[in-house]
């Protein structure tokens, strides 16, 4: 089981079980993101072996790029596992009207052999 809350700088990182579901939400902006990631890279090292199927879920506004690198390794990892025969894609979640998230989200796609699907979301605060 995995379940990192969420702080100002980091986002929350939780395994769904039910929909086979690894979900990232928050801001990206670690002191340290390697350090951060460790336990994401631990558990992904433990169980993706195991794992016939998995949803990675996205929705970080923002990442620095040191958490951008650890994002690109998360991405290298599932895409290793989905080359031996797992379902494995990304769901990426970026505020409408964000632009650079949704060009960051563009990037992730283009480096990945992942099924990559982008997706606008409306935040509650927002008029549609």
């Amino acid at each position: 089981m995995l379940s990192l809350p969420a702080t100002r700088s980091s986002p929350s990182i939780a395994w769904q079980d039910e929909s086979h579901s690894l979900v990232l939400k928050g801001e990206s902006y670690p002191e340290n993101s390697f350090e951060f990631f460790a336990p994401l890279f631990s558990w992904l090292k433990a169980e993706l072996p195991r794992l016939e199927k998995l949803t990675l879920r996205v929705d970080i506004p923002y990442m620095n790029s040191s958490s951008t690198k650890c994002m690109l390794d998360v991405l290298d990892m599932l895409a290793e596992r989905a080359a031996t025969g797992a379902d494995i894609r990304v769901e990426w979640l970026y505020e409408k009207g964000n632009d650079r998230a949704y060009e960051l989200a563009e990037e992730f796609s283009e480096d990945v052999s992942l099924p990559f699907e982008i997706k606008p979301v409306h935040r509650l605060d927002e008029q549609p």
